[in-house]
């Protein structure tokens, strides 16, 4: 015969809190694969980050273009006193030093025309380009008279023309530059300042006083490069302007400067943008003396890369696993409670885990294909597991269609919030709000008590 006891322990266990319970530990339980899953999705990143990079070296990293600059040297002395030991007499001794003037140009044009492709290798794929860049635009007379420099001392047939820029083994043809109707030839210059991320191309000697005869003289010159990622520019030009058009249908325009919105155009063909900069827009002049700044923060240009790739998007929906697994299981208790069906924990156990497996399928598929074709199938296949085994477990057909028709509603409810970008936690609230309604109602007849 049963004691009070042991039928208050039945009771109690069979009781709804305790389902609940159970149910609630089991899925803080699945929380421990689903990371495991989004460990491995991680993995995956990164090795493609890797690849990507290792593709990326191989054709040309992303551009930084900081020139054309007038590198003209000029002679300063040095005085320092000394006392003769022998006629104890104070001499006073003059040191030249060479320092040199940085000139940039009162007017800088340039156009790029951007020609974007992707590269696979194996399941990963990256953005590249080839870039065909023209500049033009004029400098002025030096005047050096701000700074008291006599002009005797100003090396006038020392003068350079000097280019700052990274990812010179992706140039592609020799760089001239035409200068007053005389043509230079660029060389690279190895630079012994460790700090420095650029490298420069630098003219041989030019002599100024010749090519500056007048107030206005003209310059021009084209670079091709092959790169990837990135196109940055600095505005050195007292007067910047720069035409750049791309098949590319998704850039991000970048850095300190935004191109003209009434010009600039984007369809699924490419991009077309204009930008225009004065000198009064940035904070620095028109010449430097004895050290040529660092102005990579005043630079601006164009991302070139995929918006939202396949492991961005995977870890999206992943994150959105716990409300899925939850989700999932408060519909099976709500029918397990209102039909008076028992299901046991072992079957939740099943279902947590193709629920689980939902997200192995999404990640391999993608890989192979595009996340939405992926994300159908594996929905697809989950959905349809679980249906099929609902259907002995719910003995019959009607509320096995039921899960059927939530399951869809809940992934195409969360593919709609990870498409979404500056909708995403709107919609997703709305949702959820959505949901927790839908819930209490379904719920507001259920004697909790027993």
């Amino acid at each position: 015969m049963e004691t009070p006891e042991n039928q208050n322990t039945t009771s109690f266990f069979q009781s709804n809190t305790a389902k609940m319970i159970m149910v609630g530990m089991l899925t803080l339980l699945l929380l421990i694969p689903l990371e495991f899953v989004k460990s491995l999705i991680f993995e995956r990143s990164t090795r493609q980050e890797e690849v990507i990079s290792e593709i990326n070296d191989k054709w040309g990293e992303s551009i930084y273009f900081y020139g054309p600059i007038l590198k003209v040297p000029y002679i300063t002395f040095d005085e320092t006193l000394s006392i003769n030991q022998k006629t104890n007499e104070t001499v006073k001794q003059r040191k030249a030093i060479t320092k040199y003037a940085y000139l940039f140009p009162e007017e800088l044009k340039a156009k790029s025309n951007v020609t974007t492709k992707v590269l696979n290798r194996n399941n990963y794929e990256s953005v590249v380009y080839s870039s065909k860049m023209n500049f033009e635009g004029h400098y002025i007379q030096p005047d050096f008279s701000n700074k008291n420099i006599p002009t005797e001392n100003i090396q006038w047939n020392k003068a350079t023309i000097l280019i700052k820029t990274t990812n010179l083994k992706s140039i592609k043809d020799e760089v001239k530059i035409n200068l007053g109707g005389n043509k230079f030839t660029f060389e690279p210059v190895f630079s012994t300042n460790t700090n420095d991320t650029t490298q420069a191309l630098e003219t041989g000697f030019i002599d100024l006083k010749t090519i500056l005869k007048t107030d206005k003289t003209n310059f021009g010159f084209d670079i091709t490069y092959n790169g990837s990622k990135q196109i940055k520019l600095v505005p050195i030009g007292k007067t910047t302007q720069l035409n750049m058009q791309s098949n590319w249908s998704s850039p991000s325009f970048t850095g300190n400067f935004l191109p003209d919105d009434k010009s600039k155009k984007i369809d699924r063909n490419g991009f077309v943008a204009n930008w225009k900069i004065l000198h009064i827009n940035r904070a620095f002049s028109q010449q430097f003396f004895e050290t040529l700044p660092d102005l990579s923060t005043y630079a601006f240009g164009v991302d070139f890369v995929i918006p939202v790739n396949q492991y961005q998007q995977n870890e999206r929906a992943a994150k959105y696993g716990f409300l899925v697994i939850g989700l999932t299981f408060l519909i099976f208790f709500l029918i397990q409670s209102i039909s008076k069906i028992r299901i046991h924990i072992f079957q939740y156990s099943m279902i947590g885990l193709a629920l689980i497996l939902f997200y192995t399928l999404l990640i391999s598929i993608t890989e192979h294909s595009s996340f939405m074709k992926a994300y159908l199938i594996a929905a697809l296949a989950v959905i349809t597991l679980i249906s099929l085994y609902s259907v002995s477990i719910l003995k019959g057909n009607k509320f096995p269609m039921l899960i059927a028709a939530s399951l869809t509603g809940l992934y195409t409810f969360i593919y709609v919030i990870i498409q979404l970008e500056n909708y995403a936690l709107l919609v997703g609230s709305i949702g959820l709000f959505g949901i927790l309604a839908a819930v209490m109602y379904s719920s507001r007849k259920i004697d909790w008590n027993k």
